[in-house]
Formats: C-alpha cells, structure tokens, sequence
C-alpha cells in the first residue's frame, strides 16, 4: 500500500517509487519472505504496476512468491467500474494481471462487502477465475462473519472454489474480530492475514501519552485505522518494558503477540524504509512468555458484550465437563 503515492490519500500512506520498492522487496526475499500483498486500489493500480516491474526486474522466479491483490474499490467513473460484481471482478483481473505483468494472480480478494450483489454472484464469478487458471485461490477482506459464512455456505452447497483467507485489521490495542471473527475462522478452517498489525504506526513506539504524533508524520497526516488510544497506550505502556529488557522496538513486541496468536497466519507489513522492514522482520525472533503475554492480553482487553458474556457464562458447564474427560484421559 505504500507503494506510488498517487492521490491525495495514498500519498500520505507512502510514496516509495521503483528503485525503493525493489530494495524492499529484495530485502523482504532474501529475509525468507515469500508473500506479497497489494490492491488495484492502491495508487490507482501503480502500486501493482511497481510490483509486477520489481518482480520482473529483480528475476524472482514465479514459483518462488506468492502474488496476492484484491478487486472491488472503485477504478472509474461507470457504474461498473465499482463493488464485487461479475463484471467488475472479470474486467478487474485482467486489469491487474496486466499491470502485475502475470498470467494468473496467486490469491485474488474481494477488498469489501457490496451491498448491491448478491453474494452467490460473487462467488459464482470467483469459481469461473479459478476454473479459467487465472486465480489459484479467493480470499476476502473486512467482511462480517455473517457474511464470510453464508458465502461459505453457497461455494460448499453449489461444488464452487470458497474463500480460503480473510485479511482483517488486528493489533493488540484492536481486538474487535476476537467477538466473532476468530471463532468462524477457526470452526471453518479459514486463514486470517493482519493488515496494520502496527494500527498505522501507533503501536511502534513513538507515540505515547507523552509523545503525540508530530508534525509530518503519517498518523497525523491519517489517521487511520481508528483506534481507542487509550487502551493503545495502556498496552504501549506494557510492552515497552518488554522491549527496553530485550533492547528491540516496541513495533517488535507488537508483532510478536500477532504471530503468537493460534489463528494469525500471517502478519502484512507495509515498511517504507530498508530499516523499518528489517525491525519488522526482527519480530519473527521475538519469543513472548506466558506471562508476558497475559500482560498484554490484559491491557488491550475488549470489554465484555452481548451475547458473548452470556455464551460464557452459560457455557461454563460444558467447558468444565470437558477440561474434567480430557484430565481424566490424561491420567
């Protein structure tokens, strides 16, 4: 997403040109990253055009990455040209393999819920990409769980490709899919990839109840996603002892309790610097205790909600009939 910087908007999340985003995507394959995530969106479709160029420039083979993009954000000023239609999805991936410079697009996602499509017609569309060879695999990104299920329900009722990924916002101080999200995800066997696992910046360290975003910099200038910067400096306020005794950055603590999470199968950093990636590739080194852990867990804890105060309370009986027949198996 930081690649281009076309737009008033993208300009603000990230202007990395060319020759920076080979540097970074060689850093990031020579570190044993093998995954690269972008959107027709971003920039307007130059950011897939800076990626498809690095990948051809830099010779990286195409069995050795994992190409993801998403399609449904608006490209032109048709009523077509918008959502997750059948004829925006058909005419968006010939768009994007275009620019990507390839002949099929590892995971294709859609970036959003359309309100005006029905869903089958969605994935319907998805299905005829994957026939054709020129989609591998479907995800989706910042759907409901509702909606994630009952698109779920069409593929597995009419034999169609279903969506095998979700990429969601998820930071230590921004638990809000714990509620519904994970549970889905871990019952129907659906990987979950974070986007802004640093909450835009807010968790890496450099803010804080003393130290407010400055002048020039990216939170101030987006302030995106929306955080309760409370409960983000409580849990600032919790990991930077942990990093200050491990002498890394408060953005490493922050990874690591996603990549320690069961449900988290990948982490989408979007570094602008050589530096700034290698800090966040540091994160995969970062072993939290299980008292470390509950610390954070604590400071950005969700506060309870309906119905899930009640499931809990009302499921205490079955949880402790079944921790008492797994204890007495073990013995």
């Amino acid at each position: 997403m930081t690649f281009g910087g076309n737009g008033e908007m993208w300009s603000k999340i990230g202007q990395v040109q060319q020759s920076e985003a080979e540097q970074l995507i060689g850093q990031a394959i020579d570190a044993g990253i093998n995954f690269i995530d972008t959107a027709d969106a971003y920039s307007g479709g130059v950011s897939e055009q800076i990626t498809g160029q690095a990948l051809k420039n830099l010779k990286i083979p195409r069995e050795k990455v994992v190409v993801a993009t998403k399609v449904f954000s608006e490209m032109g000023s048709g009523p077509n040209d918008r959502g997750a239609s059948r004829g925006h999805i058909m005419d968006g991936v010939k768009a994007s393999l275009k620019r990507l410079q390839l002949d099929h697009i590892d995971l294709y996602q859609i970036h959003g819920f359309d309100a005006a499509t029905p869903i089958e017609e969605t994935v319907r569309a998805l299905d005829q990409l994957v026939r054709q060879g020129h989609v591998r695999y479907v995800g989706v990104s910042n759907w409901a769980a509702w909606q994630i299920m009952k698109a779920l329900g069409i593929a597995e009722r009419l034999g169609l490709s279903r969506f095998e990924s979700l990429q969601a916002y998820y930071t230590v101080a921004g638990r809000d899919l714990e509620r519904e999200l994970i549970p889905m995800l871990r019952s129907e066997g659906v990987g979950l990839m974070v986007w802004s696992p640093l909450a835009g910046g807010l968790l890496s360290g450099k803010y804080g109840r003393e130290h407010q975003a400055e002048q020039g910099s990216r939170r101030l200038a987006f302030d995106f996603p929306p955080v309760n910067k409370e409960r983000a400096w409580e849990c600032v306020d919790v990991m930077r002892p942990m990093a200050q005794k491990r002498g890394v950055s408060v953005a490493q603590i922050a990874l690591a309790w996603l990549l320690h999470q069961p449900q988290v199968t990948s982490v989408i950093v979007g570094a602008k610097r050589p530096e700034q990636l290698a800090d966040n590739i540091a994160a995969t080194r970062v072993i939290l205790s299980a008292e470390e852990l509950e610390k954070i867990n604590s400071a950005g804890q969700l506060p309870p909600e309906y119905p899930g105060w009640m499931l809990a309370r009302q499921g205490e009986y079955r949880r402790k009939q079944i921790a008492e027949s797994i204890a007495s198996r073990e013995i």
